[in-house]
């Protein structure tokens, strides 16, 4: 019987009935996102991206979708032209984000073939310096955004104006400066994307040849050979880690009783002569507490430059461990040896032309495997972290000329309207009139914030309409463990098996048993208990200093290369990423058993 015999459909997006309350939400979005408008929206197969967006979107918000993911695809259909796969497609159904990967027509796959080699070729070749030069372009971007300013108009123009012959109000830099904040973020989502869809192909390659190679391999034994890198995404755990040591050889652990009181914490740390701590703690900031608990796309997300009560409970939370004599530190070592024993033992089973093949892509994917991780420290920490910190204040001048009560307000604001606000601001200040905003924004972001507020009480479904014969996108395979497969499990539901196990992919190996602990926002990580297991809609790279509480991570969204997958395989934690719907199964409390080696879950008790 075939796929296409045994076919089962997600429900249509026409069919799913809109929330009580969140009437017109189509009204919140640009036109060109709403799903209603979107061509064949009913026909194509679409998944939510609940892995980089789990939450609805208020309509600034939807600017890191937009272009995250058409950067992605400009990659894969205008840059490298990689052969079977062009972009995804992407639209908002419901306040939230949902793709449908766009395949290559079969007969249009072999003539870019040599034209990606070459391009691809050229990446891998000059990988070291192109990576370099990236590094400073990145960097470049931060910097010029760090140095926009939005500042309150003043009363008049300086005298200085009127005699240097300038002959503008002040009002322009407002406007530029906004203009300029958007292309600066869209400059370095376009970088964000030059090496990560390389990685993945490099990994890919290497996976398809490893499966040829070695018929039956386990799929944790092929990343196992990439692992156990110095990835710079684990640094800023890696420096509160440090920080907890180095306070415990201080004997500075009564400094911490009430991290939450930032200022005391310091001050106490202060007063017991921990200066040589604090020197640390200051140096360790710049970059490394450009990070969010979040995932970066929201302007919820709070960081820990600005939100230190973060990092130094995090440090508390080390020193007791260290106290308690435990090893906090990833098992780097450990890792490294596992994965050379691995290499080794499947490198001798080949021989001559083979044996160089199997050398050469692995060589490549542990070479391009960082940066799968990497960037997003550059990206969606630090770019992201500094363009919200920079829209929240523009947002206080607004705050001050009356338009709306708290910075977070603006976010109910599309970015285009934004523009016109600002417009309105000015014009109203110049010509000394009343602006209009104050008074039609008030009211106006109330009857949005109820559209979303409603929206947000219902998750979204995980997927719509039929999915196709073969998926083959490689970011949608490898990121998201969107599978052919996979989908057709999520589909078969309860009649995937013969017993009650949740199945989904084998992302790290291990089997435990452990209390479940339901995660579904980085708000309630202070709720994870240790030796519990992780259950979640999708973890966030920045949750790194709970990884060493739990037991084990199972998600509903993810693949073998998911910031999760990673994450676990990094710290040597048994992981089940991609079931679909675990963090809606599985209860707070209840007993477990994740089989990271097969990706089973099974509800025990309770």
């Amino acid at each position: 019987m075939t796929i296409e015999q045994t076919m089962k459909s997600f429900p249509k997006p026409s069919e799913i009935e809109v929330p009580a309350g969140a009437e017109g939400w189509e009204q919140l979005y640009p036109y060109n996102l709403v799903f209603d408008n979107a061509p064949g929206g009913d026909e194509k197969f679409w998944f939510c991206d609940s892995q980089h967006w789990p939450t609805v979107f208020k309509p600034f918000e939807t600017i890191g979708g937009e272009f995250a993911v058409k950067c992605l695809g400009q990659y894969n259909t205008r840059h490298l032209l990689i052969p079977p796969a062009n972009g995804i497609e992407f639209k908002i159904h419901l306040g939230y984000l949902y793709m449908s990967p766009v395949p290559v027509p079969e007969e249009e796959i072999p003539a870019r073939v040599p034209e990606f080699e070459r391009r691809a070729g050229h990446y891998f070749q000059n990988w070291d310096s192109l990576l370099e030069a990236w590094h400073s372009k990145v960097r470049a971007t931060i910097d010029e955004m760090e140095e926009l300013d939005f500042e309150p108009l003043p009363d008049v123009v300086p005298f200085d104006d009127i005699v240097s012959g300038k002959a503008m109000d002040g009002s322009q830099t407002l406007m530029e400066n906004y203009d300029r904040l958007i292309a600066l973020l869209y400059r370095n989502w376009q970088y964000h994307f030059e090496f990560l869809n390389l990685g993945y192909l490099a990994y890919l390659d290497f996976f398809g040849f490893c499966k040829e190679a070695f018929p039956g391999i386990p799929d944790q034994a092929i990343a196992k050979m990439v692992q156990g890198v110095d990835m710079e995404l684990f640094r800023p755990d890696d420096e509160l880690k440090q920080l907890a040591v180095k306070a415990v050889e201080l004997g500075l652990q009564s400094a911490f009783a009430n991290p939450d009181d930032v200022e005391g914490t310091l001050g106490a740390v202060r007063d017991a002569g921990g200066e040589e701590w604090l020197a640390a703690y200051d140096a360790a900031q710049d970059p490394w507490f450009n990070f969010t608990v979040g995932n970066g796309f929201y302007g919820h997300d709070k960081y820990w430059l600005e939100h230190q009560e973060i990092p130094l409970g995090y440090i508390k939370d080390y020193i007791r461990r260290v106290d308690e004599g435990q090893d906090i530190m990833r098992p780097v070592e450990e890792l490294t040896a596992e994965k050379e024993r691995i290499v080794g033992e499947y490198r001798d089973l080949l021989q001559g032309e083979a044996r160089q093949h199997f050398d050469a892509k692995r060589g490549l994917a542990a070479t391009a495997y960082p940066y799968v991780e990497n960037h997003n420290f550059y990206i969606e920490h630090w770019t992201m972290g500094v363009f919200w910190r920079k829209v929240r204040d523009l947002a206080r001048v607004f705050v001050d000329a009356g338009f709306w009560a708290d910075p977070a307000d603006m976010l109910y604001l599309n970015r285009n309207e934004v523009r016109d606000a600002i417009f309105d601001l000015v014009t109203g200040w110049a010509v000394g009139a009343e602006a209009t905003g104050p008074h039609y924004w008030p009211a106006e972001i109330e009857r949005r914030r109820g559209i979303i507020d409603a929206l947000a009480t219902r998750r979204p479904q995980p997927a719509l309409n039929t999915p196709p014969a073969q998926i083959t996108e490689p970011f949608t395979m490898m990121l998201y463990g969107i599978t052919t497969e996979q989908v057709q499990q999520w589909l078969a539901g309860d009649e995937a098996g013969d017993d009650d196990a949740i199945t989904g992919m084998a992302a790290s190996p291990g089997v435990v048993e452990g209390v479940a602990r339901v995660i579904t926002s980085a708000d309630q990580l202070g709720e994870v208990e240790e030796g519990e297991i992780l259950v979640a809609t999708i973890t966030a790279p920045s949750w790194g200093p709970i990884f060493g509480k739990i037991k084990a991570t199972v998600t509903d969204i993810g693949g073998m290369m998911s910031h999760a997958a990673i994450v676990c395989r990094e710290y040597g934690l048994p992981a089940v990423t991609g079931t679909g719907s675990a963090s809606t199964t599985i209860l707070t409390g209840q007993r477990i058993r994740v089989d990271g080696n097969a990706g089973r879950v099974e509800i025990l008790e309770g």
